[in-house]
């Protein structure tokens, strides 16, 4: 088994570095619990920078006021968990203004500048962004792919020495999520009416979105699904994909489709603690499609991307624009997939440059014009061309 030691998120170092090269403040932001803290311990560390955890008393004192404990430091000067202390953007503001930029900061967050008022506005062109989660299947090796599949990227539960410590880890870290971190936003939503909606989103995983569904379930309103569904977002732990809009003539299904980001946190709602009881699962194929489409994002530097389904049924899973090209991804839990009539017709409706299917098996073949069978092995290495 791994240690932490041994997996090295080389990627997501160059583009820290990267971002603090062009910009004097840049958020790393991502779940709890994916890595942020140690990734900018070993930043600071290296850099004789200075950090400071806003969920310690102690630095928390520090930062009063924080105009006269800030404007000193020098160097990269790492914040931990930022949303807690949103009034601290209007001072970096001041500070990213300097002449010469003495100091850079590396602000970490566990929610999108969406839930967190004041980041886009106080910090616009001052900020870059840099997008993480668990690890991905460079990190861990191809080959472990089906653990990774199983209990998801965070780096506890990728790690954990058995399968059911993965699983008690991802269960106390949804409780943690539901009753601590989300009130610390500022949300006041009952734990157990969020977990039992997270739950919904778990059965629905791969599946459009309708609020209505989903406001019956809970005895709620549909803007309250709404606005539960929006905050688990912003808060990294569900993604709303997309669906892609363009004129072809035909009616296309407009609302998004919904996921749980972390297949490991999936598998967890859904009661599955082991790789046999996700095998026999309904969501079985839905959770594929949802790795798939994570890792996917995750390596090609995406923050989003689409699908495209039409009302007579056509449908492509994942949409991805790059220097103004179109590569499509179906996702497919067979042996050996094969040309279907929908992807045909992906190919003709949006003049994709390559589609590219994704399946578990050991060996990737073409299928034809512009169209490719991928073992997920050989995810990384197909990938590394779009870039």
């Amino acid at each position: 088994m791994y240690s932490l030691s041994v997996i090295r998120r080389h990627r997501l170092r160059s583009s820290i570095r990267a971002a603090l090269a062009r910009s004097p403040v840049v958020a790393l932001l991502g779940p709890r619990q994916c890595g942020k803290t140690t990734l900018a311990h070993e930043l600071a560390g290296r850099s004789s920078g200075q950090y400071l955890d806003l969920e310690s008393e102690r630095d928390l004192r520090r930062l009063d006021p924080p105009d006269l404990a800030l404007e000193p430091l020098r160097g990269l000067v790492v914040i931990d968990e930022i949303q807690r202390r949103p009034d601290l953007f209007q001072h970096l503001r001041v500070l990213a203004d300097r002449k010469g930029t003495p100091a850079q900061f590396l602000i970490l967050g566990s929610a999108s500048p969406d839930l967190v008022r004041g980041v886009s506005e106080t910090l616009a062109g001052r900020v870059a962004y840099v997008d993480m989660s668990g690890f991905d299947i460079v990190e861990t090796r191809p080959a472990s792919f089906r653990t990774l599949w199983t209990r998801g990227g965070f780096p506890r539960s990728f790690l954990a020495r058995s399968e059911s410590a993965s699983f008690e880890w991802r269960e106390d870290f949804v409780r943690s999520f539901l009753e601590r971190e989300i009130p610390q936003l500022g949300f006041s939503i009952p734990a157990a009416t969020l977990r039992r909606f997270w739950t919904m989103i778990a059965h629905f995983h791969g599946q459009i979105w309708n609020a209505a569904e989903f406001a019956r379930s809970l005895g709620a309103s549909e803007s309250s699904a709404r606005r539960y569904l929006d905050l688990l977002t912003g808060a990294y732990v569900v993604r709303q994909l997309q669906p892609w809009f363009e004129n072809v003539g035909k009616r296309l299904v407009k609302s998004p489709k919904v996921y749980v980001r972390d297949s490991g946190l999936l598998h967890a709602l859904l009661l599955l603690r082991t790789a046999t009881e996700v095998a026999s699962h309904p969501r079985h194929g839905a959770s594929w499609e949802g790795f798939v489409v994570e890792q996917v994002l995750s390596l090609l530097g995406e923050r989003e991307g689409w699908f495209y389904r039409t009302h007579a049924g056509a449908e492509l899973d994942l949409l991805i624009v790059r220097g103004g090209k179109r590569f499509g991804f179906e996702i497919k839990l067979t042996d050996g997939p094969s040309m279907t009539k929908s992807m045909h017709v992906a190919h003709e409706d949006l003049h994709l440059e390559r589609l590219f299917v994704i399946y578990p098996g050991p060996k990737s073949w073409s299928m034809g014009t512009k169209t490719e069978a991928v073992s997920i092995l050989d995810l990384p290495a197909k990938l590394k061309g779009l870039k």
